[in-house]
Parts: C-alpha cells; sequence; structure tokens
C-alpha cells in the first residue's frame, strides 16, 4: 500500500464565520470518519497559522533563524492527512472528497517508500 499526503491550502487572515465554518468542520469530520472507516486513514493534523512558523536556513557554517513562512504568500498550507491507497488514482478520489469538503484547495502527493 503507497503513502500520500493530502495537503490542504488556506488563505492567510481571520477564519471564516462560524455559519460558514460549522458546516465545513462537520464534513471534514464525516470525511474521517469515511477515511478510518476505510482503512486509508493514517493520520490528520492540523497548523497554526503560517506567520508562527519558524524558518531554520544554513549559510556557511551558521543556521539563521527567521520569523514567518518559508515562502511569502497568500495561502499557506494549513492541515493534512496521511493516507494508504492503492495507487495515485484512489488517493486522488480522497483529494476530491477532502477539496470538496474543506472547500479549499488539495495537493496529493506521494511519500517516498523509504521514509516511513
Amino acid at each position: 500500500m503507497n503513502q500520500y499526503v493530502l495537503s490542504v491550502y488556506q488563505p492567510d487572515g481571520e477564519p471564516p464565520a462560524p455559519e460558514i465554518l460549522e458546516p465545513i468542520v462537520r464534513d471534514l469530520d464525516a470525511l474521517t470518519a469515511e477515511l478510518k472507516e476505510s482503512g486509508a486513514w493514517v493520520f490528520t493534523g492540523g497548523l497554526f497559522p503560517a506567520s508562527t512558523a519558524t524558518v531554520l536556513r544554513l549559510k556557511g557554517e551558521e543556521v539563521l533563524t527567521t520569523d514567518g513562512p518559508y515562502v511569502e504568500g497568500k495561502e499557506h498550507v494549513g492541515g493534512f492527512t496521511v493516507i494508504q491507497a492503492a495507487d495515485l488514482d484512489e488517493a486522488l478520489a480522497w483529494g476530491r472528497k477532502l477539496a470538496r469538503a474543506a472547500t479549499l484547495p488539495v495537493e496529493v502527493r506521494p511519500l517516498r517508500p523509504d521514509s516511513r
């Protein structure tokens, strides 16, 4: 079984109003339950805003530390789910469901087999 990371990209800024966010959270919870029931779910993680990131960068012999995300942008990875799938087509099917539930862009990317 191959593993894939489904990364959800969310815009920077304040979260949506509760009347918008609550149905999304409900749909995400239902999708997580479906993933678990199918045996595809490995784990899920939500991230704090990109503004809380710290970047470490090698420069010569020193490691420099800077605040903020590595890339300046209007959206960043807000969370991810690691799944098991037979192939890319199956992973993309789960990614489509996640994009519908989250109402946000989702990147589907395979994990290297030797990284587990």
